[in-house]
């Protein structure tokens, strides 16, 4: 008789993070698929109209922060509107380490997370007596404060003209093209990936799912609210800042005007609408996010030789469509795509049957 179902007998299968082969050879295909992208995305370029191997690469910069995000504020329940800003931060410490210093890049690249981190643990002190709407404005007004350091210390950052970084140099490889850079992009959100699968599975990570859910009653447990509080912006941070110094040696121009509140409020959207809490949701948010206004410009490019002025129309309504995708989710889909994929597995999970 052929077994129905999953059924772990030690407590290494029940932890392991691929359970099943299925899982396994999907695990194995994608890999595969990441590794060949490169290669086929000139075609696609070419039918889509778009660099896609630039969007690509954004889209596996903004999963690393949106991962840091998702660990905040889907995680812990600490929400932030200044994760833009800590990118800008771990892309304003590459960049001052490797031009001004010399460091090299990928010693660089690891102590602008730690720096990211820091500065996020200070700006997270208020999570210690505010939640909610009040943490928000707290971290809002820690976004216009470091917008205003990047912008008026110009010994250090240049000021509104910025700063240009060269390549960046990995192991005495030189990073210039698109394909070189998206093999390190998404060796990073590998990690990232794996890295927050793990987090949830250990003391810290389900401490900060307590904290979420009742603070009050973890910290009667014995949960030390104000470090793990203080330890998820930390992390958070340190992510965020590790994608910010890529983001920053990519587009090789750094400047405060790329780290507004609209990059907090995009992070803010990737989590929403891909799912808080899920890891797989910083992932689809982080892709939906990207391709919305390439999606937005299919209609344009269909209308113009129609309607010559359409180009205007829906180059002012795209954030009023931005918004309006924002509210359809939170109203039909609060739980974000995540939570509709795993509607869509468990539904083949259990065909035939509707229980």
């Amino acid at each position: 008789m052929q077994q129905c179902g999953i059924f772990h007998q030690t407590y290494k299968d029940d932890m392991a993070v691929f359970q099943t082969p299925f899982i396994k050879f999907g695990m194995a295909g994608l890999f595969l698929f990441l590794l060949i992208f490169p290669f086929i995305s000139k075609p696609l370029s070419a039918i889509l109209n778009t660099n896609v191997l630039y969007m690509a690469n954004l889209i596996g910069i903004y999963i690393i922060g949106a991962h840091g995000l998702n660990i905040l504020t889907g995680y812990t329940g600490q929400i932030s509107l200044g994760h833009g800003a800590f990118m800008g931060v771990g892309a304003y410490t590459s960049a001052i380490l490797t031009v001004k210093a010399g460091v090299p890049f990928w010693i660089a690249l690891p102590l602008a997370g730690l720096v990211t981190a820091l500065i996020g643990m200070v700006f997270g002190i208020p999570s210690l007596r505010l939640k909610g709407l009040y943490l928000a404005i707290a971290t809002m007004a820690a976004q216009f404060i470091i917008e205003y350091a990047m912008r008026n210390w110009t010994t250090l950052t240049g000021g509104s003209a910025g700063m240009v970084v060269s390549s960046p140099v990995f192991f005495g490889f030189e990073l210039r093209s698109d394909r070189s850079y998206y093999y390190l992009i998404y060796a990073f959100v590998i990690l990232a990936t794996l890295y927050t699968k793990n987090l949830t599975r250990t003391r810290p990570g389900r401490a900060f799912v307590a904290i979420r859910d009742r603070y009050l009653s973890a910290e009667v447990m014995g949960v030390n609210v104000w470090l793990y509080r203080i330890l998820s912006f930390g992390v958070s941070s340190f992510m965020v800042g590790i994608s910010g110094a890529l983001w920053g040696h990519y587009v090789r121009v750094v400047s405060d005007e790329h780290f507004g509140i609209w990059l907090s409020i995009q992070y803010l959207a990737m989590i929403i609408i891909g799912g808080m809490g899920h890891v797989l949701g910083a992932i689809y948010g982080a892709i939906f996010m990207t391709m919305l206004p390439q999606l937005l410009r299919i209609p344009e490019h269909f209308l113009t030789g129609i309607f010559p002025n359409i180009f205007a129309v829906f180059h002012s309504m795209r954030e009023g469509v931005f918004g309006l995708i924002i509210i359809l989710f939170l109203i039909f889909e609060p739980d974000g795509l995540a939570a509709r994929w795993h509607t869509v597995k468990n539904y083949w999970k259990l065909w035939p049957f509707s229980y």
